[in-house]
């Protein structure tokens, strides 16, 4: 799976890429036919805590993937949005 990285705003440091990749190489557990993965970085409004949004846009055959969250820190919103992606590819997988 090719996975690229896409920030807004910002310069992600090297062990957010590492964390990135790590987690979504795990998806191909669950799902082995996903061809790509965009993640895209944004800090929204700097006023507020949870203003860090990550959203992941898995290219698997027949539809695309889309899941987004916003929390904290992109960690935290990678990990909510590899949860959601987990469930959705398990799913996609059970009906194919």
């Amino acid at each position: 799976m090719k996975i690229s990285v896409q920030s807004m705003g910002l310069t992600p440091h090297a062990p957010l890429e590492e964390h990135i990749e790590k987690k979504l190489n795990k998806l191909e557990n669950y799902y082995d036919r996903i061809v790509e993965a965009k993640v895209f970085l944004k800090a929204e409004n700097k006023t507020e805590k949870d203003n860090k949004t990550v959203e992941i846009i898995l290219a698997v055959p027949g539809e695309d993937i889309v899941v987004k969250k916003t929390s904290t820190t992109f960690e935290q919103s990678l990990d909510q949005c590899v949860e959601v992606a987990k469930k959705l590819l398990i799913k996609k997988k059970e009906t194919a």
